[in-house]
């Protein structure tokens, strides 16, 4: 199994930090003044997988988006004259509960969505024996390179080991123009997730230092480096003192004074920049910020429209990209009428007056039987009268209104 394992990408041969992108730092002014002094460079986090879930609003939309998608209900169907009827025994199972020995359906789906919705690429290698289909493994995309012969043929490469794009299940977050490469809405969004792990990286430091912004020193500046590092080092100690003493007063050399630089929390707006930045997340990937625990601008009425949002322009949307790449690798193109499909009922279902009313009505009007209303809210059938379509006496054609009332007056 471990060599197995490793043939697919879950098995790293060494420990390493795979970087997604990088982005030089950003010089503020005065950065050069800081270096002539020694005091280092200035520069913006960089933003790595890694880094990125590290900022709260990354970490809830990738969490959430995944669990998710991988809590849909997905099941195997054929097409009959009567109706689709869902399939039962191997493909079925390895679907909807246990794709291999080791994987529930549950943790594969969410590992797969978790890589498209970091990296921005989702992939399932299909074991077959025969023309039969035996397992379902999540392979990793960052060991995976994608390549195309000159038949036009994709191929994707593990350590060597090469599979046809026939027995590769693939979801990319955005192509890239030659159909092969992708975008991951870490790299895309890097600059706003850049400037996120700068503003938590400023509220440490600013509450670590006790709340205190950063000072600059006024007064006679010592010549030359090294003594400008030793007059540093100096005032710096008489702060940690003053700080481990818990005395707010420390003694200067007179002559110099200390003048706060830059801004303080408030002055620059950092909560109101921190609330920005999740809605800049939120668009990212396209989700309503209520679901990021962003309800800002929420209220009882917009929060629902949300909600409606969320499974119509989002859900719905990478649920059937999945659907149809199942169906395609799965059955092939000649599927023979067979193929997968998430139910998206659980996440329309709605409170439960609302769920009950819709239910009565799709019975009273013939959409549903009573067996299948129940069979919605999970209840077992019951047979008889409830496996049948039923309609309201009193509704009847418009064509035949008048005759029964001419009818009726007759026999009267």
């Amino acid at each position: 199994m471990a060599g197995f394992l490793e043939r697919i990408g879950l098995r790293a041969a060494s420990r390493e930090a795979r970087m997604i992108t990088e982005i030089p730092g950003i010089e503020r002014p005065g950065a050069n003044i800081l270096k002539i002094y020694g005091l280092g460079d200035v520069t913006l986090p960089a933003v790595t997988m890694d880094s990125a879930l590290t900022v709260p609003a990354m970490l809830a939309a990738v969490a959430f988006l995944s669990r998710s998608m991988a809590a849909l209900p997905l099941h195997a169907y054929r097409n009959r004259k009567e109706g689709p009827e869902k399939i039962s025994g191997g493909i079925e199972t390895l679907i909807h509960e246990a794709p291999n020995a080791e994987w529930t359906s549950f943790k594969l789906r969410q590992y797969f969505w978790q890589q498209v919705f970091t990296g921005g690429r989702g992939l399932v290698w299909i074991e077959r024996s025969g023309s039969n289909i035996t397992g379902l493994y999540p392979m990793n995309p960052a060991r995976t390179r994608i390549k195309r012969d000159d038949m036009g043929r994709t191929f994707y490469e593990v350590d060597s080991k090469v599979y046809p794009a026939a027995d590769v299940i693939d979801i990319p977050f955005m192509l890239r123009s030659d159909g092969i490469a992708h975008y991951g809405p870490v790299t895309l969004g890097a600059q706003a997730i850049q400037l996120s792990l700068a503003m938590n990286q400023y509220g440490s430091q600013f509450f670590a230092g006790g709340g205190m912004p950063p000072l600059a020193l006024e007064g006679p500046v010592p010549a030359g480096q090294e003594a400008f590092k030793r007059a540093m080092a100096d005032i710096n100690r008489a702060i940690d003192n003053a700080k481990a003493s818990d005395k707010p007063v420390f003694p200067i050399p007179p002559g110099y004074k200390f003048t706060p630089v830059g801004f303080d929390p408030a002055k620059g707006q950092m909560t109101e920049a921190r609330l920005f930045q999740i809605q800049e997340i939120a668009r990212i990937f396209q989700l309503p910020p209520v679901f990021l625990q962003d309800l800002s601008k929420g209220t009882f009425s917009n929060t629902e429209q949300q909600d409606l949002h969320l499974v119509k322009h989002l859900i719905a949307q990478w649920a059937k990209a999945l659907e149809e790449e199942m169906n395609l690798k799965l059955f092939g193109q000649r599927n023979g009428g067979r193929y997968v499909e998430h139910n998206l009922d659980g996440l329309m279902r709605g409170d439960f007056k609302s769920r009950i009313e819709g239910l009565a009505l799709g019975v009273q009007s013939a959409l549903l039987t009573p067996d299948e209303g129940r069979a919605l809210e999970n209840r077992p059938a019951k047979g008889g009268n409830a496996d049948k379509l039923f309609v309201q006496g009193a509704t009847v054609p418009i064509d035949t209104q008048g005759k029964n009332e001419e009818g009726t007056g007759n026999a009267a």
